[in-house]
């Protein structure tokens, strides 16, 4: 995969080197140059220096190309901006962001961001959201994904049994505005709605219609 990185910290030049170690193309994007020396010494892809959001900086970068962008400097203002630019100006489908204040997870979640929060972040449930190939993608059990999305129009109105599968796809929680649900099968979903289920592998495409882009 074609993966960018922006911000070149203690987390951003792990992830960067982790996914350069598998055999990415990784470029990573940071403002300071001197940033680029905590990169590991196995890390064989491109260094630009810049900041994340600026366009051109994102074009040398090869933005048009990538698969995978990830926004995880220690600026929560700069990350939101930086995804929000590729995702909504460049296209990129896959875009994860850091969180690093979690007073702001709330802003995350309405503009529909896939994050990790820095309060327990780990380079490593970085890289596993970016193998898992999409951007809803919480952990893993065997072929069971935990995922988190925003509803998309296609829910609006339905009960949880609507959409639900058997042995298939669960939703556990539901966050509405201000509110934390815990459903049963009468609860009536909405458009807008947080949703967080647990879905077989081979399932996922089924439920994706559910998922607002």
């Amino acid at each position: 995969m074609n993966i960018i990185v922006v911000g070149c910290g203690r987390v951003g030049s792990q992830l960067a080197t982790m996914l350069s170690v598998e055999g990415h193309n990784v470029t990573v994007i940071d403002r300071d140059e001197a940033a680029f020396k905590r990169l590991g010494t196995t890390f064989n892809g491109i260094s630009i220096r810049g900041l994340g959001f600026d366009e051109e900086v994102l074009e040398e970068a090869g933005i048009h190309e990538a698969d995978v962008f990830a926004a995880v400097t220690n600026l929560d203002n700069t990350n939101l901006m930086a995804a929000e630019v590729a995702r909504k100006l460049f296209g990129v489908r896959h875009v994860v962001a850091r969180l690093y204040n979690p007073v702001r997870e709330r802003t995350y979640q309405q503009l529909g961001l896939d994050y990790v929060c820095g309060t327990t972040l780990v380079a490593e449930s970085l890289v596993e959201k970016i193998k898992a190939g999409h951007g809803h993608h919480l952990n893993a059990v065997g072929d069971i994904e935990l995922v988190e999305f925003k509803a998309s129009a296609e829910v609006d109105g339905k009960r949880v049994r609507d959409v639900e599968v058997a042995r298939g796809f669960r939703v556990a929680a539901i966050l509405r505005g201000a509110n934390s649900i815990v459903p049963d099968e009468d609860t009536q979903l909405k458009a807008g709605d947080i949703l967080v289920g647990a879905v077989h592998t081979d399932q996922y495409q089924r439920i994706q219609p559910y998922m607002e882009d």
